[in-house]
């Protein structure tokens, strides 16, 4: 036999394989009057799941068609945050609850620093004004709604809060915040 002939029969048997794979191994046979007879649960269920899907799929479609034209916006988080709130304002609310009234009531951003007086018993005051246009005075460990007073320095003319940070990007869990009596052109800037 040539190498031609060898290829032909090679290639007749793989032909034959995979006609033998495709065929079913026991033919099914319909019995008389199949085609007029009602479907199975099986077959009702699986058609209804069928339509069910079809009409997912065109919700779907649907509502990208609206999203593309601009008729819509959607935004799916997924589990995640909205990126559009702020990280520690929010963990604050959560933990603390309602915000009580005076100065207890405020956030540090909200109150800034007016005066430092010196007490003769040792201890520094500080004088805030309030969101509300009050006077407040504060000692070291006074507590303001978000954070609490850890040190007084006059002769810096600052005074410095530890705020509590549940932020997972930072290494400490706190943040130092200084206010300052006479803000520095940077802070005014920022402003």
């Amino acid at each position: 036999m040539s190498r031609r002939q060898w290829v032909w029969i090679v290639a007749a048997a793989a032909l034959t394989l995979l006609v033998a794979a495709s065929a079913p191994a026991f033919p099914q046979e319909r019995p008389a009057g199949a085609g007029t007879a009602a479907p199975s649960e099986a077959q009702k269920s699986a058609q209804k799941a069928m339509q069910e899907g079809e009409k997912t799929v065109e919700t779907i479609l649907r509502q990208q068609e609206e999203i593309l034209s601009g008729q819509r916006f959607s935004y799916d988080p997924g589990g995640r945050r909205d990126p559009f709130r702020s990280l520690y304002e929010e963990l604050t609310v959560r933990r603390k609850g309602p915000r009580p009234k005076g100065v207890a009531g405020m956030l540090v951003s909200e109150i800034s620093l007016v005066g430092i007086v010196r007490d003769p018993s040792g201890g520094d005051v500080s004088l805030f004004m309030g969101s509300d246009n009050k006077g407040y005075f504060l000692r070291v460990g006074d507590e303001v709604y978000d954070a609490t007073l850890i040190s007084v320095d006059p002769k810096a003319g600052n005074v410095t809060f530890r705020q509590q940070v549940d932020d997972p990007r930072l290494i400490k869990p706190y943040r130092d915040v200084v206010k300052r009596l006479v803000p520095l052109e940077e802070d005014k800037a920022n402003e």
